[in-house]
């Protein structure tokens, strides 16, 4: 499908109508130059890089990876289905390495089957069916490059089998949360309570599967996600307040679904760090 024809999409029209041209008109100028003319970081701060909440989950957590001396991070997609996440992030995490210098290390996880029967209320059976979003493994894996890890099963036999390999050479900076289910999700945030060397100071999460009208606090990711930070007192999922804030364009959908979870006992956050600079202000008034 040509670009033209697919900006006349009725989905992507209408984004186009709600999230840019209700933007101030110079920022929108200014993304044509910016498109045409800009740097990988600038059209990522532009919001020209298709999913733009991978483009900037994956460059944060480089950028933070970096500024502690890091070379190597994990981003995983829990939910991979037929596949268009995982390629994304794929294409992207290679201009983010040659933008950071920092390698990333992608894997995928699904069970390869289609989504599994909902459990209660909790997994929004009004929304999401048994068999929902199911994969070709073998057209999916000889797509992606071998280098991208596709992790088959069931997230509670896969999970803790993958976590007991030594991640402190490649912490893990990004999570990509998109398995629908209220179940499904507790079991994928298993992943954000291991050792705390096995992660950067906070991980970027992207929660996808909580801005439909049915989606609420008392289930889906929602509730998952608020269990989670009632039940783990060292790692704790928050939306980052400021986030529309420090970007040019604010009424993106995505920047509702992005959090961080604060890993609260990393030894970064402790006191008495070593080799610490000490930090001085400058009073304008002497």
């Amino acid at each position: 499908m040509s670009f033209a024809r697919k900006l006349l999409r009725p989905h992507i029209c209408k984004r186009i109508f709600f999230e840019r041209l209700t933007e101030p008109l110079h920022l929108n100028l200014l993304s044509l130059v910016v498109g045409t003319f800009g740097s990988f970081r600038q059209k990522v701060a532009f919001d020209l890089v298709i999913r733009a909440h991978n483009a900037y989950g994956l460059l944060k957590a480089a950028d933070l990876a970096r500024s502690h001396g890091i070379n190597e991070i994990s981003a995983l997609e829990f939910g991979v289905g037929s596949g268009p996440g995982l390629m994304n992030m794929e294409k992207i995490a290679g201009k983010v390495e040659a933008e950071t210098g920092v390698k990333i290390h992608l894997s995928g996880f699904d069970t390869g089957k289609g989504m599994p029967a909902a459990v209660d209320y909790r997994d929004h059976p009004e929304i999401y069916e048994k068999g929902d979003y199911p994969m070709n493994f073998d057209k999916l894996r000889a797509a992606l490059p071998k280098h991208v890890e596709l992790v088959l099963g069931e997230l509670k036999e896969t999970l803790p089998v993958w976590m007991e390999r030594n991640l402190e050479g490649r912490p893990i900076g990004y999570v990509v949360v998109d398995v629908d289910y209220y179940t499904s999700t507790v079991d994928a945030l298993n992943i954000l309570k291991g050792s705390p060397a096995h992660y950067l100071p906070f991980v970027v999460v992207y929660m996808d599967d909580i801005v439909m009208e049915m989606h609420n606090s008392w289930c889906g990711e929602l509730l998952a996600m608020r269990e989670f930070n009632d039940s783990n007192k060292y790692r704790k999922i928050v939306h980052p307040a400021f986030i529309a804030r420090d970007r040019v364009f604010k009424h993106a959908p995505w920047l509702q679904q992005m959090f961080f979870c604060h890993v609260l006992d990393h030894a970064t956050r402790q006191p008495g760090r070593p080799n610490r600079n000490v930090i001085s202000l400058q009073n304008p008034y002497l």
